[in-house]
């Protein structure tokens, strides 16, 4: 008689363990997308006519989202995050770059973070993503990649991956006449993704990257962290990369670098480099945001900043709040050196969307930029750089 009993014992623990797998692989990663990428105010979004009006004719572009972190098809319009293709479509976005994460410290701060934690591994484990993804990092950008890329293949033309300058411009071609598709470039956050070899930036490269941050929240075998333990500059693997980089067309990107990085980046560049998500300490004065000499000096090497819309970047929770880092950024580097770097679906708190930079139109508006420069800004300087900067074929 135990034995029956015993039998549907075991059969009765063994539907409960599935269960509860099925219910962790199913309900954990949107829960922990949903309470980490919040928008403070839900769309739809309004403005004035006036914004209205020139928000239609912008040609926009974003220098950073971290979307493809986390387990959404981003071809369906999404009720949590920030950006889907079919939002940044409403949004009349033109541009998206989709930057890979395959790193970040437990209890990540600003200040001062090791490297010897990472949260990222049960998040690839908890999405089911492959295993060569829970012990490398250059396997987590390479299967993020393959999710934007196939995100193209199913998309019908609504979406394309850019890789070079004759594709940006069939692109551009093509949305001329189209105004209701999108397309989009890969980055990476944090050189660490290279798993400390320099070899597997050609793997990258192949994959469709073309903008690479040196670092992130740590310091790593590359460069040193604004917000790493030593915080200094490039070590000679570093130095190698940044020659690398140049010599493959990949943009470099001093996001989340030390001001020692980024003092040694400026020194030996010899194309523009971007900062692609930031704020500028004149009207935000903390670790994470650039100095005026800094604004200065990637001016100078002919690059860009991308003004960030979380609070740690602009000192508020609102687009006015964007819109007044942006004009004294303008202000310090000049218009032809200021870009939209929104964060978004990075672990922030956002005003808006990706559907409501109408709001950004505006406020731009109401801070007294001229419409030349707001197009600039909303996209014309990083379409000019991408044009530039990406290998010809």
């Amino acid at each position: 008689m135990r034995s029956p009993l015993l039998k549907r014992i075991l059969q009765g623990l063994l539907f409960l363990f599935l269960l509860v797998l099925i219910l962790f692989f199913t309900c954990v990663p949107p829960l922990v997308e949903r309470s980490m990428n919040k928008t403070l105010v839900p769309g739809p979004y309004t403005a004035s006519a006036a914004a209205q009006a020139l928000h239609r004719k912008l040609l926009i572009a974003d220098l950073h989202a971290d979307s493809l972190l986390w387990a959404r098809d981003l071809l369906d319009r999404g009720t949590r995050g920030h950006v889907d293709i079919p939002r940044l479509i409403e949004g009349n976005v033109a541009l998206q770059v989709f930057t890979t994460v395959t790193k970040t410290p437990h209890g990540l701060n600003i200040e001062r973070n090791d490297d010897r934690t990472d949260d990222i591994t049960p998040l690839m484990f908890s999405q089911l993503r492959t295993i060569s993804t829970w012990t490398s990092r250059t396997a987590r950008s390479l299967d993020m990649a393959a999710r934007l890329h196939a995100f193209a293949g199913r998309s019908g033309g609504r979406f394309t991956v850019i890789h070079s300058a004759a594709d940006l411009a069939r692109y551009l071609d093509r949305r001329r006449s189209d105004p209701q598709i999108t397309a989009g470039v890969l980055g990476i956050e944090g050189a660490h993704a290279l798993d400390g070899k320099l070899e597997n930036l050609e793997p990258l490269f192949n994959a469709g990257f073309r903008l690479i941050g040196l670092t992130h929240f740590f310091d790593n075998e590359f460069a040193g962290s604004a917000h790493g333990l030593a915080k200094g500059g490039l070590t000679p693997m570093g130095r190698e990369l940044v020659r690398r980089m140049e010599a493959r067309g990949i943009i470099v990107d001093l996001a989340h670098s030390s001001p020692a990085t980024i003092a040694d980046v400026l020194a030996m560049a010899t194309r523009p480099v971007v900062v692609s998500h930031t704020g500028v300490k004149g009207t935000c004065n903390n670790t994470r945001n650039l100095s005026d000499d800094q604004l200065r000096g990637i001016a100078r090497t002919g690059g860009i900043i991308g003004i960030g819309y979380w609070e740690t970047a602009v000192c508020g929770t609102d687009a006015h709040a964007i819109a007044r880092a942006i004009q004294y950024a303008v202000g310090v580097a000049g218009a032809d050196h200021v870009a939209l770097g929104s964060d978004f679906d990075g672990a922030v708190t956002a005003p808006f969307d990706t559907t409501g930079l109408v709001l950004l139109t505006d406020a731009l508006l109401q801070e007294g930029l001229p419409e030349d420069d707001i197009a600039k800004i909303m996209g014309g300087n990083a379409f000019a750089l991408f044009a530039k900067l990406l290998p010809q074929q």
